[in-house]
């Protein structure tokens, strides 16, 4: 064997033995300590360096609404489409598409032709029928008119009465008439049309009241109760408030979600049918805190929470939960009625820390970056918050 082999062989030979040796001779390494004991730690050494300095704001609690929103569109209250009763020529169309009407008022007009002459033809025949049977009767008194006979002139007085009805309802059927008060929104004939029975005159929507329609969710519609009010803003920029009428009790078999209604009184019928609306319906009332989206943070657990100082300036961790959002910020529940909310540097600090605290005196607290420990902790203007930094925080 050549040399190089040999000295290649035992320089191996003592590599394996060295990478034994250290495996054997040696405890083995220990595990990596879990966050918890991390912070523990370093709550431990918080006396032995200087207290981070923190931002923070005193707020109250104050009396919110929570509401329910759905996204819905305007509905007709009720719509008729207003059909012929007898057949003939139109001959008269005294309303137009799209006016007003009111109950009763005349829509459309069918030519009478011989309907005067039948109706004259029934009244006479009811006039005979009637002769017929007063005689019956008095011959019966006399003994000489039969039961049969009687009853035979009594039935043909009740068929003439029956046909004279019928004559004057088909007359009557001639003026063909609004059901209620509305808007012609379809008018399908014209003056010379040929109506036959059950053809359309034209169709009368009823706008007043206004619906408001909407599907709730199955979480949410044991929260809303029957003429509760309600608000919509419309998407042609209409506000309008109601109280709700129906609470469906069978759920959409696609979307399981349940219909309701809300009227919203249109006595001038501003509002028009199928227009987009988002609903807000107020459900409960409670205490709740407004803040930034900024100052919300996660517990270990994953829980939603906010940092606080207590009266010894020691940081707290208290979940809360979130009942209702906009571009003004957030509404929280679970603080104190009076809480010392962390608004600047809350990621620096853990629960059970010692901070050094400076107090905002803002209206609402600002979504700035975080402090460096020993930083310059005073309120300058910059903090002041705007609607630009809440909208882009939220």
């Amino acid at each position: 064997m050549r040399a190089t082999y040999i000295t290649a062989l035992g320089i191996a030979v003592l590599v394996v033995a060295w990478i034994l040796s250290g495996q054997l001779g040696n405890d083995p390494i220990p595990p990596a300590p879990s966050l918890a004991e991390v912070r523990s730690k370093m709550t431990a050494m918080q006396d032995d360096r200087e207290p981070t300095r923190v931002r923070a704001r005193v707020m109250r609690a104050t009396l919110e609404t929570t509401e329910v929103a759905l996204r819905g569109h305007t509905e007709s209250n009720r719509m008729v489409r207003v059909r012929a009763e007898t057949s003939g020529r139109v001959v008269e169309l005294p309303v137009l598409k799209g006016q007003l009407v009111e109950a009763d008022e005349l829509l459309c007009r069918i030519a009478v032709e011989d309907r005067p002459a039948r109706l004259t033809e029934a009244r006479a025949a009811v006039a005979e029928a009637k002769l017929v049977y007063q005689g019956s009767l008095k011959l019966k008194r006399q003994g000489y008119q039969s039961e049969t006979a009687i009853a035979s002139a009594k039935a043909k007085l009740a068929a003439a009465r029956a046909m004279l009805k019928r004559r004057e309802l088909d007359l009557a059927n001639t003026e063909i008439r609004a059901p209620f008060d509305g808007i012609v929104e379809e008018q399908p004939v014209e003056i010379g049309d040929y109506l036959q029975t059950g053809t359309e005159c034209a169709s009368v929507v009823d706008h007043d009241p206004m619906l408001l329609v909407g599907q709730v969710s199955e979480r949410d519609v044991n929260r809303l109760q029957l003429d509760g009010p309600a608000s919509a803003t419309l998407l042609t920029g209409e506000k309008v408030q109601g109280r709700i009428r129906y609470i469906g009790h069978v759920a959409q078999e696609t979307t399981r979600t349940y219909r309701v209604e809300i009227e919203a009184p249109n006595p001038n019928y501003a509002l028009r049918s199928g227009v987009t609306a988002d609903i807000a319906i107020p459900v409960a009332t409670l205490s709740a805190h407004r803040i930034s989206p900024a100052v919300l943070a996660l517990d270990d657990q994953g829980n939603i929470g906010v940092r606080i100082v207590d009266e010894n300036k020691i940081v707290r961790f208290v979940p809360v939960q979130i009942v209702k959002d906009n571009s003004r910020g957030v509404w929280v529940t679970g603080l104190p009625e009076v809480a010392t909310i962390i608004t600047v540097g809350q990621e620096l600090v853990v629960a059970g820390e010692k901070v050094e605290v400076t107090y905002e005196a803002s209206e609402m607290p600002a979504a700035a970056p975080p402090l460096k420990p020993g930083a310059d902790a005073t309120p300058h203007s910059s903090l002041a918050p705007s609607e630009t930094q809440l909208t882009a925080a939220s």
